[in-house]
């Protein structure tokens, strides 16, 4: 999944080898923690949020056969 993220969010930034992407797992969900160069956060998050939006939603449907509850967080 962290190859997922990496994939569909480095060609969207200026500064791709800032892209990091951390797991923090716990027993009923995973959170992905997605952090980006200061200057590329609003090229991810997107007009009115639609980019951050459309990485959500192909995240939660990759992550869907986990019985866990699946959350991207963009820093």
């Amino acid at each position: 999944m962290k190859a997922l993220i990496e994939t569909m969010v480095a060609p969207l930034v200026d500064y791709p080898d800032d892209v990091v992407v951390s797991v923090n797992e716990t027993d009923d969900r995973i959170t992905y923690h997605l952090a980006v160069n200061q200057e590329d956060v609003g090229k991810v998050i997107g007009k009115n949020g639609r980019i951050a939006k459309a990485v959500r939603t192909v995240v939660y449907a990759a992550g869907s056969d986990t019985k866990k509850r699946i959350y991207l967080d963009i820093m």
